[in-house]
């Protein structure tokens, strides 16, 4: 099971990933791209990711904006350093989808 991150761990982490939020018990930010498809192949990427870490994530898609939601259901949903690590992992495919 992980283990749930406190208040300043969480901030602490977010001082370092930009656009990312801490709200109701998830950490959240969206993308936006220029088109559908674009979206979708960062959607593709993340799920690799995602399935590599054994971490996946919440994601919601319309036309070229993602909302993505991450926390942990064996910490009962709250954030631990897993979502942390994978925030960190989209953000560096973000940086290579623009």
């Amino acid at each position: 099971m992980s283990k749930p991150l406190n208040q300043n761990e969480i901030n602490h982490a977010l001082a370092n990933l930009k656009g990312w939020e801490w709200i109701e018990n998830k950490l959240k930010k969206s993308f936006q791209f220029s088109d559908f498809k674009e979206v979708m192949g960062f959607i593709l990427r993340i799920s690799y990711e995602a399935e590599a870490m054994d971490h996946h994530p919440e994601i919601f898609n319309c036309y070229n904006r993602v909302e993505i939601g991450l926390n942990s259901h064996d910490a009962g949903g709250k954030v631990t350093e897993k979502d942390i690590d994978l925030a960190r992992a989209i953000e560096k495919l973000s940086a290579t989808s623009s």
